[in-house]
């Protein structure tokens, strides 16, 4: 089933994912969790434990790193998004800059 998936994802996207150890329905369900609400990387290695997985959260935090700029020029991820991630990609950032201050 992943190699089916794999080959019908973007190619760029494809090769970010080949290199990655996880399945990839619990690397993207972790960064869209990321992305799409403001948690924290240790909230997400928290709900991804209560599922049964055991992921580190600076493994989470390197999937953004190498998913997102890859990602955001997918129209596929685009499109399902609404064209919103931006905006809470900037507020996530002021939030940050706030709470390092």
């Amino acid at each position: 089933m992943a190699e089916t998936l794999m080959t019908t994802l973007n190619p760029a996207v494809a090769r970010v994912l080949k290199r990655l150890n996880y399945r990839l329905d619990v690397i993207l369900m972790c960064v869209r969790w990321y992305v799409a609400y403001p948690l924290s990387l240790r909230h997400i290695e928290e709900m991804v434990a209560e599922r049964g997985i055991s992921v580190d959260h600076s493994t989470v935090h390197h999937w953004a790193i190498k998913l997102l700029p890859v990602l955001e020029k997918a129209p596929e991820w685009l499109a399902r998004d609404g064209g919103h991630r931006q905006e809470r990609r900037q507020s996530r950032r002021a939030r940050s800059h706030q709470c390092r201050s």
